[in-house]
């Protein structure tokens, strides 16, 4: 089966996806698009398997521990109080992780809301212009931190 996860990891090994951040040893970190929450992510195992349960082992460590290293440096680069963290795979059944900075001053009623809560429709949508800088900051900063960044 051929998804939409299978589909972005194509282009970025192609060097064609401009929300890519960086590879990592289990995959590929993307800004979201759209940007439901600043700094909303996704990291994007490769190769795609359907779920986490597909990895077995030093795999699944992997993914893992490179989930919770983006949600550190997330964290620190937007100034995040936590990162909520979400893999279901139903609408695209292939594993892939979001990734949410959550700050204290979101706007009210979002600090508390859930981020599938929030009206996507009006989040600003990837542009290179605008969301390009953030894609380099980021991309230092997981080279300069997270062991097997490219």
């Amino acid at each position: 089966m051929t998804t939409a996860i299978h589909r972005r990891v194509a282009a970025l090994r192609a060097g064609a996806d401009p929300t890519g951040i960086v590879r990592l040893v289990s995959g590929w970190l993307v800004l979201g698009d759209p940007q439901v929450i600043e700094g909303y992510c996704l990291l994007l195992p490769d190769p795609v398997v359907s779920d986490l349960n597909a990895l077995s082992g030093a795999a699944r460590q992997q993914f893992l521990a490179d989930m919770a290293a983006c949600g550190d440096v997330l964290q620190t680069h937007f100034s995040a109080v936590r990162i909520n963290y979400a893999m279901f795979g139903n609408v695209e059944p292939a594993l892939h992780a979001h990734l949410f900075p959550r700050r204290l001053d979101e706007p009210d009623g979002q600090v508390t809301a859930q981020p599938w809560a929030l009206d996507w429709s009006a989040a600003p949508t990837f542009h290179p212009q605008q969301h390009g800088p953030v894609v380099r900051r980021l991309a230092e900063a997981m080279r300069s931190r997270v062991p097997g960044a490219q």
